[in-house]
């Protein structure tokens, strides 16, 4: 599929999925390429960290220190072309918040549009560790900065979840989350097909199925 048929995900869009998809599947030879479309398309340098720095709550350290590896071969390699990439907004490392968990909760509030209890039922119950981890790490420390917004995070959460086995019932929570933040159908249906050009049609059809149960 061309890029012009993209009619709703604008290119640093088109940039944000496919990074994130072939850095979770470790597709490092096709990351490179991308890379250099994405940064071309104007998304920024901050912009690719935040996006590999999240993607290793979904994917690991490995596939996301990879990841990051090709990205710095790609900018000293664009550096050397005489390439001046923008940096993008500062990445601010830590915030001074007294109550991590009580933070995270209220951005996944934030994101489901629900009441979020404490400890969270069935598997925060279970395991309040995990719960923790979740809220004070995931939500605080990496969705509340803002170098990517809500919907950016979405997006990358969404297409990494799309292109792994065994993840239905996240997706589908992240689909929900997605479109709260104003991400369309259209655009899920197009990212899906983004899904199916750079990871496979099994893939994709697998998120076709899961965006297919939301009303």
């Amino acid at each position: 599929m061309s890029a012009q048929m993209y009619t709703t995900l604008t290119e640093q869009q088109q940039g944000i999925v496919t990074i994130s998809a072939l850095t979770t599947t470790g597709d490092l030879e096709h990351l490179k390429v991308e890379l250099n479309t994405a940064l071309d398309a104007g998304v920024t340098i901050n912009e690719i960290k935040e996006i590999m720095v999240q993607l290793y709550a979904y994917c690991g350290f490995p596939r996301s220190l990879n990841a990051l590896g090709t990205f710095q071969v790609v900018l000293e390699e664009r550096a050397s072309k005489g390439i001046t990439d923008s940096l993008g907004k500062e990445i601010i490392l830590e915030k001074d918040t007294t109550d991590k968990y009580e933070q995270g909760r209220k951005v996944l509030e934030a994101l489901t549009g629900i009441p979020q209890a404490k400890p969270a039922s069935g598997f925060g119950e279970f395991s309040p560790r995990i719960d923790a981890f979740l809220k004070e790490h995931l939500f605080a420390d990496i969705f509340d900065s803002d170098v990517l917004t809500y919907q950016q995070r979405e997006m990358v959460t969404i297409a990494a979840l799309a292109s792994m086995d065994g993840v239905a019932p996240q997706l589908q929570a992240h689909i929900g989350m997605g479109m709260n933040t104003g991400i369309t159908k259209n655009q899920l249906t197009e990212i899906f097909d983004l899904i199916e050009k750079h990871i496979g049609k099994n893939q994709a059809d697998i998120a076709r199925a899961v965006l297919a149960k939301i009303k």
